[in-house]
């Protein structure tokens, strides 16, 4: 079980920037459910996508893998046979947790994809030839110019068939638009719970590492990269969820 989210709640002399630490591993589930809408129908929907991608005897990834959220719907969700999960993450808390959440899935659930959790940085990883990679906000954490180069490396380990699935948070060019919807995710997070003060100092947290593109961005880039086809299929305010085709 996860604590409840209390990481901004009292006034902070200095706020440093976000990191995955201990502190928001132990409330990381309520953070993202109160902060990310739409989050809970992204990550099982995923693993829908997933099962309509998977090749057999290939590999599935899951970069930044967190807490293993996605890993777990691509494991209940993927019946293509021989294939197994790779999950990655930078934060030692993180893995560690992981690894724990997975270990817990096994004894509920019978013949689950086996899957290897790794501390890692994903910009690093040797890939394996694969039929399905998830990015699930992790891609904004990346500094903007090395985005490119990972998602080419992701094109060329891709399979005929695979896909890959991204979902950011996103910024809009036209100014009202920024506006309105950076408003309404503030009601949102407002709606779950968090206060000004809140919202006001993880604002700050995140200002120097998570730097959203706009759609049109994504969609150029992933073009670049090799990409045939990039597809919208989930937006809930400025959050959205993308399949880009080989």
């Amino acid at each position: 079980m996860s604590d409840n989210d209390r990481i901004y709640a009292t006034p902070q002399p200095q706020i440093s920037d976000f990191t995955f630490n201990e502190a928001v591993v132990r409330v990381f589930p309520d953070m993202i459910k109160r902060s990310v809408p739409g989050y809970p129908t992204i990550v099982e929907n995923i693993g829908v996508l997933a099962a309509q991608f998977a090749q057999p005897d290939s590999v599935l990834y899951d970069l930044g893998s967190s807490l293993g959220a996605v890993t777990q719907a691509l494991r209940r969700h993927v019946k293509a046979e021989g294939c197994r999960v790779i999950a990655v993450d930078n934060s030692p808390a993180m893995v560690e947790r992981c690894r724990e959440y997975l270990h817990a899935q096994d004894s509920m659930f019978q013949e689950l994809l086996p899957v290897e959790v790794q501390e890692g940085d994903i910009l690093a990883l040797a890939f394996a030839p694969c039929s399905v990679v998830a990015l699930n906000f992790t891609l904004q954490f990346i500094a903007p110019e090395q985005r490119l180069t990972l998602l080419s490396r992701i094109r060329q380990s891709l399979l005929p068939g695979g896909a890959l699935i991204l979902s950011e948070k996103l910024r809009f060019e036209d100014e009202t638009e920024q506006q309105l919807l950076g408003e309404l995710h503030i009601a949102f997070k407002r709606a779950n719970g968090y206060s000004e003060l809140e919202i006001a100092q993880k604002r700050t947290a995140l200002d120097n590492v998570m730097k959203p593109d706009s759609l049109d961005q994504h969609r150029e880039r992933l073009l670049q990269a090799g990409f045939s086809k990039v597809i919208p299929w989930f937006q809930c305010l400025n959050f959205a969820s993308l399949i880009a085709l080989p």
